[in-house]
């Protein structure tokens, strides 16, 4: 839904705040009222040197952080249907890197790329990517039910953090590299802000009309309300790319609003600086961590070093009666390590990945350390299907009895994606007893093929098929669009 601006809300508050010189009590006074989150864990992976990844999480939600109800008077001037719709799907997923140089590269990750969550979803093995936050939230809040927990307070509160450790963990397994700092805002959060703002620039290829999201809009460039901006970012029916398209309209978006909170002297305003703050503290939430420097290092950014880029997309696909956008985990990895190249910015336990080999190239040993008979016969013949190379089977060796997989040089790529296909969750790992080539699996203690798993094939570089029953697509090819630079406001469809 309005996803760009959930992030646009955590980064353009920091801007202000940091950019006003509205001094030390205003720095101070930040997280005042403002929720803060400890999902990130003090364990988690993190960036080393002066890079860091930030994570912006936009929550389809039309309740407030109590879980309660937002007005309908506002869902109705939104085109949001009730407080029943949505859910808590994270609709808006921006993973920013403010690499050591200064400069900013952003990926929008696609609401509904079709990701493994193994390990991570409790009872799913492959889902959107959407759906990991709520999934997970009411799983947490069944077995606190079951233990006999009643406060609503507190079924929210710890059902939201599972929901929030949960993305993050599945943004890190898609992306390979670590997250420092995340920011979390609701449906409400871009309205609220987007009315303190007083309108936001945009610019349209063409003028549009739909009825869904209410957005009824001309070409060219031209100034939203907080009404018509929600309906911008939200629109993506009748839009030729789908929700590519939408994807691309909010990057557009987040610059605007970084552009007019950085140029326009109103922002000095202590009123007006006063009801952004206000919408902070009502509609955000922030990881534990942030501090008076981070938010000065984000109010420093010029709009032209930051670039937007959406991560690529293979095929769109129907599975199981829903739409999906079929990825590949190994080029995605690949991207983003490249993109994110600067030193301490990619997580040490994950490899480059290279481009992947042909299915035909490479050979697959698999290890039952499982104990269920017959589980790597049927591993390797669905892996065979998929076009690999059968190898030995159950050539146990000491030791190996944990869940995992390595690789020979030449099929890192390969190898993340026989992970994925297998809803194997650990990153896999290099290998110099392994011939180029070959991948090694074991399967460990309490592993179960993905019920899914039959059906789900590689997702080779290339939008090769991916050997996914198709119910009909007739989507266009998918299109993530060239990166959009900060430097402007840039013209979308």
């Amino acid at each position: 839904m309005s996803r760009i601006v959930r992030g646009a809300l955590a980064v353009a508050t920091a801007v202000v705040v940091a950019a006003t010189g509205a001094g030390w009590w205003t720095l101070h006074g930040l997280f005042n009222g403002i929720t803060v989150s400890q999902a990130l864990g003090a364990d988690a992976p993190r960036s080393t040197g002066s890079a860091i990844n930030i994570l912006l999480i936009g929550l389809d939600s039309r309740k407030d952080q109590n879980g309660n109800d937002l007005p309908q008077e506002m869902l109705d001037q939104l085109h949001a249907g009730d407080s029943t719709s949505g859910g808590y799907n994270t609709n808006t997923l921006i993973l920013v890197h403010l690499a050591a140089d200064g400069n900013v590269e952003a990926f929008s990750i696609p609401r509904d790329d079709y990701v493994s969550v193994a390990g991570i979803v409790p009872g799913y093995h492959h889902i959107k990517i959407k759906e990991a936050y709520g999934l997970t939230k009411a799983d947490e809040e069944q077995k606190l039910a079951d233990e006999g927990v009643t406060d609503q307070a507190v079924l929210e509160k710890q059902g939201r953090e599972a929901g929030r450790k949960a993305t993050l963990a599945v943004v890190r397994s898609l992306t390979g590299v670590p997250i420092d700092y995340f920011a979390e805002v609701n449906l409400a959060g871009f309205y609220d802000v987007a009315e303190t703002l007083g309108g936001v620039e945009v610019c349209l290829n063409h003028a549009v009309h739909d009825d869904y999201s209410g957005a009824d809009l001309p070409a060219g460039h031209q100034t939203l309300d907080a009404q018509q901006a929600l309906a911008f970012v939200r629109q993506r029916h009748g839009l030729d790319n789908g929700d590519l398209d939408r994807t691309h309209r909010q990057q557009a978006f987040l610059i605007s609003v970084i552009h007019q909170l950085q140029d326009s002297g109103s922002f000095s305003d202590m009123g007006k600086l006063d009801a952004l703050m206000g919408v902070a503290r009502k509609d955000i939430v922030l990881s534990a961590g942030w501090d008076q420097s981070l938010f000065r290092r984000i109010g420093e950014l010029a709009g032209g070093q930051v670039r937007y880029q959406t991560l690529p997309v293979v095929r769109y696909d129907t599975v199981d009666g829903q739409d999906v956008n079929i990825i590949d985990p190994a080029a995605i990895r690949s991207l983003v390590a490249r993109t994110f190249s600067d030193t301490g910015s990619t997580d040490a336990s994950t490899p480059t990945v290279t481009p992947a080999l042909p299915p035909s190239e490479v050979t697959v040993d698999v290890v039952n350390a499982a104990g269920v008979t017959g589980l790597a016969t049927e591993t390797s013949n669905m892996l065979s299907r998929n076009g690999y190379r059968q190898g030995e089977l159950d050539a146990t060796r000491t030791g190996e009895t944990v869940t995992g997989v390595a690789y020979g040089p030449g099929a890192d790529a390969s190898a993340h994606a026989i992970a994925t296909t297998l809803g194997i969750i650990a990153a896999p790992q290099p290998r110099r007893d392994l011939a180029p080539g070959h991948v090694r699996v074991v399967l460990g203690d309490g592993y179960e093929l993905p019920a899914d798993a039959t059906s789900l094939a590689t997702a080779p570089s290339g939008g090769e098929s991916l050997g996914i029953d198709v119910e009909g697509s007739t989507d266009p090819a998918p299109d993530q669009g060239v990166p959009i630079s900060g430097g402007g406001i840039p013209c979308v469809n």
